[in-house]
């Protein structure tokens, strides 16, 4: 049964942090802890996750803020499950954070964490909703509305996430695979399939690999497991067709072979998708080939406000994804939610986020698209392109005037098939013209124009040309600050890998991370505003005094000592008779 936790908002007349001195009770209330219970903590809304509890009398559930609050914490300091649980226990300052003064209050058993966690995936499956991002937008705008953080302006970046699994190869899958699938074999089954199991249980899938060596000898130890598995995929089909192991098993021999007529045949590498399963542990993360490094697992994408008069800027966004899904796409996703939660007028990326997939969602939210570069072939810059002209829409976004780089401007009108665009500029105009050699439009056959002919993709990719240039010219680039955030966003976890798989764990452990990273931003924002401005009382009168005359006292005052010193020396050495 849901129950709200409110316990934390009346604190104990003794306790454990009441007992400390003044002087650390401050620095308690304004480290990271104390920041954590004011932004985060207390600005939850319980409510959300009531829909994973029954309605009817029953035990009350574990307070939900702490089980969030727990999570953000594991995610933000990269803590394992029994550090996570001993800090709890035992440290003042996660206590604190949590909203609990003294040590030993609100005592549970971890395994209340797991089946949150368990819930929270089930309701992730049943309705693709994850209330954990939920959450954390829904504080997210809290903040921003508190601290007055400026959203128009946002940046974008992507980043490749790794779950905890392992590189295997082809082989290795194929037979773990095979191994699992006898394992879950009743005892009959078990003795009379023995045979066909032997070389490929008897010893680890990593041992059977390792004694393999050259690519013939891989390829002909594919084909044999190919044949094994296509005769036992049919004769446990009608008896373990609802298991995950057997399913795994035929969702591998599809990723790895052609069935012909004469029986399966192994793919090239080639010929394998990115898509493909990458483990028999975690059946969503995909593959990619990025510049010259090859990734399996995610892509996260990361979104934050970048506003430059904002003295603070916060993470408003996190999405997850297999890593074969592009950048635009992304884009894409995010931007309706972008702009209902946080009013998006401008949004910075690099040239990854572009494209005719978002092209269309950008103009129906009326978002700006501003890349740090382009995709594709860099144009000739001895010769005119589109970006150089300027082309005025109408409220649909089509063209509707053209004007050239030296003034002369006319109508646009659709093509004779309306699968483009062409405007006629005057040939007396043009063949005057100092830039007619470089011009895009070019002189009719058969009446005294010069025709420019574009489509609309002609004119989405200019006009991201044209965004692209003029923040050049500017010497600024917003969006490079993003790669600090994503580094910030990973950095709880060694080389970007997390000690959890499976999209929805990855995406709840780095939306965890974001909490965190937002509320380390707070708290640095709120203790560089509490500290006292220096300001030096202006010198009046006799006060006024010039550097030169500092410098004069200075010496004079090093004169007089040292002849002080020397004078009570003096008689001293005399005496002994020096």
């Amino acid at each position: 049964m849901f129950k709200k936790n409110t316990k934390h908002q009346q604190p104990a007349l003794i306790s454990a942090a009441s007992e400390l001195p003044e002087k650390q009770r401050e620095r308690l209330r304004s480290s990271w802890a104390g920041t954590f219970y004011k932004e985060f903590f207390s600005r939850l809304n319980e409510e959300t996750f009531s829909v994973l509890y029954s309605d009817l009398p029953s035990r009350p559930n574990v307070p939900i803020n702490i089980l969030v609050g727990l999570e953000a914490l594991k995610a933000g300091f990269g803590w394992s499950d029994a550090e996570l649980y001993d800090n709890y226990c035992y440290d003042l300052q996660v206590r604190y954070a949590l909203g609990y003064d003294r040590l030993g209050d609100g005592d549970f058993e971890i395994r209340s964490l797991y089946y949150f966690r368990q819930r929270l995936s089930q309701y992730n499956a049943n309705t693709g909703e994850n209330l954990l991002e939920k959450a954390f937008e829904q504080i997210t705008d809290a903040q921003i509305v508190n601290l007055k953080v400026r959203t128009g302006m946002q940046r974008m970046d992507s980043t490749q996430i790794a779950s905890n699994i392992v590189s295997a190869s082809r082989l290795q899958l194929l037979v773990e695979s095979l191994g699992r699938v006898q394992r879950i074999l009743n005892e009959a089954d078990q003795v009379r399939l023995a045979e066909t199991f032997a070389p490929y249980t008897k010893d680890s899938a990593g041992h059977y690999t390792y004694r393999i060596k050259g690519q013939e000898a891989v390829r002909e130890h594919l084909q044999t497991i190919g044949k094994i598995i296509h005769a036992l995929l049919a004769d446990l089909k009608s008896a373990y067709a609802d298991e995950s192991a057997y399913q795994v098993l035929e969702r591998l021999f599809a990723n790895n072979f052609h069935l012909l007529e004469s029986g399966p045949c192994a793919k090239e590498n080639k010929e394998l998708t990115s898509d493909g399963l990458q483990s028999v542990d975690d059946l969503e993360a995909t593959f990619r080939t990025k510049g010259a490094g090859h990734y399996r697992g995610y892509v996260a994408n990361l979104t934050e406000t970048c506003d430059p008069e904002n003295e603070l800027q916060l993470i408003t966004k996190v999405q997850v994804a297999p890593n074969n899904i592009d950048d635009n796409q992304l884009l894409a996703e995010a931007l309706p939610d972008l702009k209902q939660r946080t009013e998006l007028e401008k949004i910075y990326t690099d040239s990854g986020h572009a494209g005719p997939a978002t092209d269309a969602v950008l103009q129906e939210q009326q978002v700006e698209h501003i890349q740090t570069a382009i995709r594709g072939i860099t144009p000739n810059p001895e010769k005119l392109n589109l970006a150089d002209f300027t082309i005025k829409f109408n409220e649909g976004g089509q063209p509707v005037k053209v004007t050239c780089p030296q003034g002369q401007a006319e109508t646009v009108h659709s093509t004779s098939r309306k699968k483009g665009f062409v405007a006629h500029f005057t040939a007396e105009v043009c063949q005057a013209c100092p830039l007619a050699d470089k011009c895009l439009a070019r002189l009719g056959s058969r009446d005294p124009y010069y025709h420019m002919r574009f489509t609309q993709a002609d004119v989405r990719a200019s006009e991201r040309r044209r965004r692209c240039q003029e923040q050049r010219k500017d010497g600024r680039n917003l969006r490079a600050a993003v790669e600090a955030s994503v580094r910030s966003l990973k950095h709880p976890f060694p080389a970007g890998k997390l000690p959890v798989r499976g999209k929805f764990r990855v995406a709840s452990l780095l939306i965890g991370s974001a909490c965190m990273s937002n509320v380390r931003r707070i708290q640095r924002y709120l203790r560089a505003k509490s500290k006292p401005e220096t300001v030096q009382p202006a010198a009046t009168g006799e006060e006024k005094c010039t550097q030169e005359q500092v410098g004069d006292s200075f010496w004079t005052f090093i004169k007089t000592t040292w002849a002080a010193l020397c004078g009570l020396a003096w008689p001293k050495l005399l005496a002994v008779g020096c």
